[in-house]
């Protein structure tokens, strides 16, 4: 009987110690600071690289297998077409650092990343060589997981979206 109190006890301070844990991640904020923080260096940092000659000839095969976006470089040729697509993730991130102060610009800027990792992840089903068959079974190649990785960026984005939202209601809700 003493081994079960014991271990009853033991269990109890275990679970004590991951709510505190839980607690505190959540006081500070901290997935929200990690996602904000992530999200603004991706956007920036792929963002910029797109306004380069590498970066716009390494977007060329997905850009032009997109049935959502390949009208994009028809029209604009690739090196612009490139450049608009790398002005926009900047100006996502912008809007994402931005929204820290003033959250209505951050959900503007989780919006447009939103569309923007849309657009991308579809990319997944349309790329050549994204799939690669192994045994008879269907696999993600690294492209197919380097834009796979869109999907997640979506649901982070979106995220963004809901933590700026209830900011921005609760700033609303002091002003009244």
């Amino acid at each position: 009987m003493k081994t079960l109190h014991r271990s009853t006890n033991l269990n109890a301070v275990n679970q004590n110690i991951v709510l505190k844990f839980s607690s505190w991640v959540s006081q500070q904020r901290l997935g929200h600071k990690i996602i904000t923080i992530g999200m603004v260096v991706m956007l920036l940092w792929a963002g910029s690289y797109k306004m380069t000659a590498p970066g716009a000839e390494g977007i060329i095969p997905l850009v032009n297998n997109s049935p959502l976006i390949s009208w994009h470089f028809q029209v604009f040729g690739a090196y612009i077409g490139s450049d608009l697509i790398g002005v926009t993730e900047v100006i996502a991130a912008v809007l994402i650092i931005i929204g820290q102060f003033k959250p209505k610009f951050g959900i503007f800027g989780g919006a447009v990343a939103v569309v923007m990792f849309f657009t991308t992840s579809t990319m997944v089903i349309t790329t050549p060589g994204s799939l690669v068959g192994v045994n008879g079974l269907n696999y993600m190649s690294f492209l197919g997981l380097f834009l796979f990785k869109d999907i997640i960026s979506m649901g982070a984005s979106f995220y963004l979206i809901t933590q700026f939202g209830h900011r921005a209601i609760l700033e609303e809700n002091k002003s009244k």
